[in-house]
């Protein structure tokens, strides 16, 4: 007799005439009564999000949804301009982008203030240990993430907002805290002032969630989908890749 295969899952199975999805039926308990965001979060964390935590965490994804002619969108139209008929490769080509100098900041930043958090033990003095975290950082010349940003250079306009709204919805964890004494101390190590950038408080707040510190990029990448496709979908209405392409190209210099 044959063994019977088995594989186990907590997120969702399907038979001919049910969808079900975290132990609840798609169609009949779910659609039109969980939104997007709290479904992510749930998807993740396993467990249903409060209201408070669903404010913060959509705040999380409006604020890293887009910000511009990044590199991202870039090659997202690129991509698209190079093959149209492919919108998931267009789409995925701006994912891919996300990295160590955009978006994936957000997760540099959770997990550094994570692990500075379980160095400092039980102290509690947010500000001694954010001066020994920006000194030992300094001395293994190793740069701070979610300090400055290439075009917010006095202030990010996102991050004193959401931390406002971690605050009133009584979710300004040890990690947020810990990221504004960073900014509070840094620049008497540094000798300069840099803002903290909207990519680094979202670390802070994902973290402060509870979300775990190595899937943060994830949260990143899933809102700037949003703001890839809406990249695209203006391409297809206004083109502006081929401009682009061409700036490049005639403007190569050959150098032997």
């Amino acid at each position: 007799m044959a063994e019977e295969l088995s594989f186990p899952t907590g997120i969702g199975t399907s038979t001919p005439d049910t969808i079900s999805l975290l132990g609840h039926d798609l169609a009949a308990e779910l659609m039109g009564r969980v939104g997007f965001g709290e479904l992510a979060f749930w998807l993740v964390a396993g467990r249903r999000p409060t209201p408070s935590e669903v404010r913060v965490f959509e705040a999380v994804l409006v604020a890293l949804a887009d910000h511009g002619f990044t590199p991202t969108a870039i090659a997202a139209r690129l991509t698209y301009l190079s093959a149209p008929e492919s919108l998931q490769g267009a789409l995925a080509a701006g994912l891919l982008g996300g990295g160590s100098r955009f978006l994936g900041v957000t997760e540099d930043c959770g997990r550094f203030l994570a692990e500075t958090l379980v160095d400092a033990g039980t102290e509690r003095d947010y500000d001694k240990i954010a001066l020994d975290a920006v000194r030992k950082a300094r001395d293994e010349k190793r740069l701070i993430p979610g300090l400055g940003h290439p075009v917010h250079k006095e202030q990010d306009p996102r991050t004193p907002v959401l931390i406002a709204i971690a605050e009133n919805e009584g979710l300004r964890g040890p990690h947020l805290r810990l990221f504004e004494a960073i900014g509070r101390v840094h620049p008497e190590v540094l000798g300069r002032r840099l803002p903290l950038n909207g990519a680094g408080v979202c670390g802070a707040a994902l973290a402060d969630l509870g979300l775990p510190t190595d899937l943060l990029r994830g949260f990143a990448l899933l809102a700037r989908a949003a703001g890839l496709l809406g990249h695209l979908a203006e391409e297809r209405r206004r083109p502006l890749g081929m401009d682009i392409y061409r700036t490049v190209d005639r403007n190569a210099v050959y150098e032997p």
